[in-house]
């Protein structure tokens, strides 16, 4: 029963930052609830194995980007989702917020999650690789071209934001 409570203690203080990533990979709140919930669930089934990880709030992440990544491969995952976008905590300006999350909805999937974890959950290059299975050379170049993508895609917006 011990193991249930820990599980229980550490999902309470995870899942919102969990489904903050979730969200900023998938840019649907409704998504992003379901692959917090796979997430969890996995991380569940596997606790014992789980609790013996140095980190297992990086443990947990990985787990998240492996459920998005697996959601990705899906054949129904073609939709393009639009609607409300819920308030996620950040105080920054509404237009500057929406143009950076459609920036990021316009790279590749593995390349979004390099981004997001670098730059918004502040991981270093060998905690993203760690957590996509990728080599350190990979995320570096990876991470070089995608922000490099953002520049070019951003650049139009720059004036009209920052005006």
């Amino acid at each position: 029963m011990r193991q249930d409570e820990e599980f229980a203690e550490f999902a309470r203080a995870a899942v919102e930052r969990l489904r903050t990533t979730a969200f900023m990979m998938c840019r649907d709140w409704h998504l992003a609830q379901d692959l917090t919930q796979t997430a969890l669930t996995r991380l569940y089934l596997g606790w014992k194995q789980a609790r013996e990880a140095d980190n297992l709030t990086a443990y947990a992440q990985k787990v998240l980007l492996r459920a998005y990544l697996d959601h990705r491969r899906r054949r129904s995952t073609s939709e393009t989702v639009t609607g409300v976008i819920h308030d996620t905590g950040y105080r920054q300006s509404p237009d500057l917020r929406l143009t950076m999350l459609d920036a990021l909805a316009q790279l590749p999937a593995r390349d979004r999650a390099i981004v997001i974890l670098r730059y918004f959950e502040d991981y270093r290059v060998e905690q993203v690789a760690d957590v996509l299975d990728l080599p350190v050379s990979v995320v570096k170049s990876q991470t070089r071209r995608s922000l490099a993508k953002l520049r070019e895609l951003l650049a139009a917006d720059q004036l009209a934001l920052f005006a």
